[in-house]
């Protein structure tokens, strides 16, 4: 596994490349946003290890970076001292795909690290999927509503794909939970927050939600207003 370390703080960044290169990976390192950028843009990475509190240009800015120029997959696993709900619905929005809040298990991170890698190599390919004003081509990785683009981290893709191949059935929270994280499932409130996130690039910048909550079973997609 090659992995890029985008960290400032010395002491996490010793921490980790003790606990990290025995283990066997490869790692990269930046002690700012721009080095971890330009990294980033000429090396290919496994997953990619980003603290939110950088100098210069923080790792929110830097991830969004990542996403809209150079239009990496590559997983981000966000690390923060924030733990709030809207801190994380932040990271999902400047495209992470997960996150840990200091102070963590070095275990831990190491178990997120191979599941997100993991569910990168195991995205599914195929058909365009088509439901509404949704497309999501799963070969290009590439999703709009009524034309416009929609960027998505690499979870909120895996979160549509299921979403648009049931549709307009409703998907249980289990099964959602299941293709993301398979048997290595976080705390309850992160699939919500992957949905929140997934509804403000779907759903916040058009007419009406397509996303559908259904309250006590999971979620469903509705092609109309009209339908609930």
């Amino acid at each position: 596994m090659r992995i890029l370390i985008v960290e400032d703080n010395p002491d996490i960044l010793a921490n980790l490349y003790g606990f990290l290169e025995p283990k066997g990976y490869t790692l990269d390192s930046a002690r700012n946003g721009y080095g971890g950028l330009a990294l980033a843009s000429e090396h290919s990475y496994d997953v990619i290890i980003l603290d939110v509190m950088l100098p210069g240009l923080n790792g929110l800015e830097l991830c969004q970076k990542l996403r809209s120029e150079l239009r990496t997959p590559t997983p981000v696993l966000m690390l923060t001292a924030r733990d709030s709900v809207t801190d994380k619905v932040a990271g999902f929005n400047s495209g992470a795909d997960d996150y840990l809040v200091k102070p963590y298990s070095l275990a831990e991170l190491d178990v997120r690290l191979k599941a997100l890698v993991r569910r990168a190599g195991g995205l599914s390919v195929g058909q365009e999927l088509r439901f509404g004003g949704l497309r999501f081509d799963q070969d290009l990785q590439e999703a709009s509503r009524d034309g416009a683009r929609i960027v998505l981290t690499r979870t909120g893709y895996i979160l549509l794909r299921v979403l648009m191949a049931a549709a307009p059935r409703i998907v249980r929270r289990e099964e959602l939970e299941q293709a993301i994280w398979g048997e290595d499932r976080p705390g309850s409130d992160a699939l919500r927050t992957h949905i929140h996130a997934l509804r403000q690039a779907v759903d916040k910048p058009f007419a009406f939600p397509m996303i559908r909550t259904v309250s006590g079973v999971g979620y469903r997609l509705v092609e109309s207003d009209a339908h609930e």
